[in-house]
């Protein structure tokens, strides 16, 4: 499925494999091992074909057939994991339109990434579990159960969990309108 999408959101913009992998810092053969549905690409090389074609990571994952009510179930949502990073998102928005919701859970140690990154959009991050340290632009929020950070997500930043539990968030974004 993702591969798919991949592919058609290349061609839509006049990319070879080449230079969409050239654009992410990429083989070129992951590129075309992922449209064929050969290989499961990494949280981070997905981050960065996504940012390659200038979309949001989870707009990889979305449905051609947008519909005016949008059901989500569970069981059903699209997920991405890291294992090097100890992060999990689930998407429960449609992912589509001008509103992303993510649910994240962050292990004990972990980050969102291991080095801060930025993409067009704003974020507010709420936290529903656990210790959340929200890293913008070198300085270190920290938040606990119950508190938010909103912030412009076109700066450099990364989520980390400081304590020894999980932590459980709920991210919403402005993804990009092109």
């Amino acid at each position: 499925m993702i591969g798919t999408r991949i592919r058609e959101l290349r061609s839509e913009r006049g990319l070879t494999v080449a230079q969409l992998a050239t654009a992410a810092g990429v083989a070129s053969g992951l590129i075309s091992q992922v449209e064929r549905d050969l290989a499961d690409p990494s949280l981070e090389a997905l981050r960065k074909i996504a940012k390659a074609l200038d979309l949001p990571l989870f707009s990889l994952f979305q449905e051609p057939d947008p519909a005016l009510v949008a059901v989500i179930r569970a069981d059903n949502r699209v997920r991405v994991k890291s294992p090097s990073d100890g992060i999990t998102y689930a998407r429960v928005s449609p992912g589509r339109g001008r509103l992303e919701v993510l649910e994240g859970h962050l292990l004990p140690g972990g980050s969102s990434a291991a080095e801060p990154w930025s993409h067009p959009s704003e974020e507010c991050v709420l936290v529903l579990r656990g210790r959340l340290v929200v890293e913008v632009s070198g300085f270190d929020h920290e938040l606990e159960e119950g508190d938010s950070c909103y912030f412009d997500s076109s700066l450099p930043h990364r989520y980390l969990n400081p304590g020894e539990e999980p932590t459980d968030f709920i991210i919403a974004a402005t993804p990009p309108s092109y």
